[in-house]
């Protein structure tokens, strides 16, 4: 096959990466410390706005370690967790030795079901065990249904970490996601919607939450002129090399939405007079996704996993929606509270190729492709 591969989602660079990364050379500044990173910082807290502040770290997953951390997590407690997301979301929970609880997804947004989430509590409460936090996340960049968790998380007195690791960008109601719970963890893997190529943070209402985090992530080193530890600590904290490259990709953001935005549409227009399939979009216009990954749903697993294998055959990746945690098999032992809406979710989804780097010839093999497995499939 000859055919170059069209990516579901890779790196986009802006131009100004470099930059800042030749900048920390010259400085020799390439630890896990420095001026890009304390600017990325300030770049992010100015995008996120509300006072935010932010400590960039080397990963997703260790922003949301560290926020289950500050949240008092602790071995045998209970974490209410989404089901339908990437297992990151979870395994930080198993590392602090506590108990996921998952819930199931409405079919709005496809994130936290609302009323899932309340019964769960009620039981978990019931049976003597309070969770102690609620993981919820904004999936493929989709905001979850911020009033009615919020409304749960406030009557219960149980925090919310969210996890916007996909949602840098999207907003609901015009405030940006990352900013609702006391804490939030952002990702910029190589793949996310601006990238640092391995690289996170974690998003802190409180200042002296910012500071307990780049201690914890700083191997805990307390206060003195030799190395002594009172606390566990992780090597967490992000390099100065990976943050000039965030501070490139921080100039770029709201182009890279917008282009994330514009695939989605191209999809939608795409199958707009196909009744076998749904495009995945915003509820209403409280919403405002990034559209990190565009997705569609179809009327039967079949038809979902012949779509994948056709755009496989003709060098274009598409990927089945995460599989929920609940039918993992590492995960398949814990609580899950709700119906089937996540696992008919990936049962039928298909993530499409949604890069804001995709040439027009790129979208039109994926249309003519598309198009050609429908005609295709209705003949058979």
């Amino acid at each position: 096959m000859n055919t170059e591969k069209i990516w579901l989602s890779s790196p986009h660079m802006g131009g100004n990466e470099q930059k800042y990364v030749q900048e920390a050379f010259e400085a020799n500044w390439v630890a896990p410390l420095g001026p890009n990173v304390n600017g990325l910082e300030i770049d992010i807290e100015k995008y996120l706005e509300q006072s935010s502040h932010v400590a960039a770290l080397s990963s997703g997953t260790a922003a949301l370690h560290l926020g289950l951390i500050l949240l008092g997590v602790k071995a045998g407690d209970e974490v209410i967790c989404q089901s339908m997301t990437f297992s990151a979301s979870a395994n930080p929970i198993l590392y602090l030795g506590a108990i996921p609880v998952f819930i199931d997804s409405e079919k709005d947004t496809w994130n936290l079901c609302p009323i899932a989430l309340e019964e769960a509590i009620v039981d978990r409460i019931a049976k003597g065990k309070k969770p102690k936090a609620i993981i919820g996340v904004h999936l493929y960049g989709m905001p979850f249904k911020v009033e009615e968790i919020m409304t749960v998380s406030k009557k219960y007195n149980i925090p919310v970490l969210e996890d916007s690791a996909e949602a840098l960008g999207s907003t609901y109601k015009g405030q940006k996601c990352g900013t609702f719970g006391p804490l939030a963890a952002l990702s910029f893997n190589g793949n996310k919607i601006i990238t640092t190529s391995g690289g996170g943070a974690l998003v802190c209402k409180k200042k002296e939450d910012k500071d307990k985090t780049v201690f914890l992530a700083t191997q805990s080193r307390d206060n003195a002129p030799h190395y002594q530890h009172s606390e566990i600590g992780y090597n967490y904290r992000m390099s100065n090399i990976c943050a000039g490259i965030g501070r490139g990709q921080m100039e770029v953001i709201d182009l890279r939405v917008s282009q994330r935005r514009a695939m989605n549409t191209f999809y939608q227009a795409i199958f707009k007079d196909n009744d076998e399939v749904s495009v995945f979009k915003e509820p209403n216009t409280d919403y405002f996704s990034n559209h990190w990954l565009s997705a569609i749903v179809l009327d039967s697993y079949e038809k979902r996993e012949a779509l994948r294998l056709a755009l496989e055959k003709e060098n274009i990746e598409s990927r089945p929606l995460w599989k929920p945690m609940h039918l993992q098999p590492i995960f398949s032992k814990y609580p899950y509270y709700g119906k089937k809406v996540a696992e008919e979710l990936f049962d039928n989804g298909l993530c499409l190729p949604s890069g804001s780097n995709l040439k027009e010839t790129d979208k039109l093999r994926i249309e003519k492709n598309i198009s050609s497995f429908f005609t295709t499939f209705a003949n058979l």
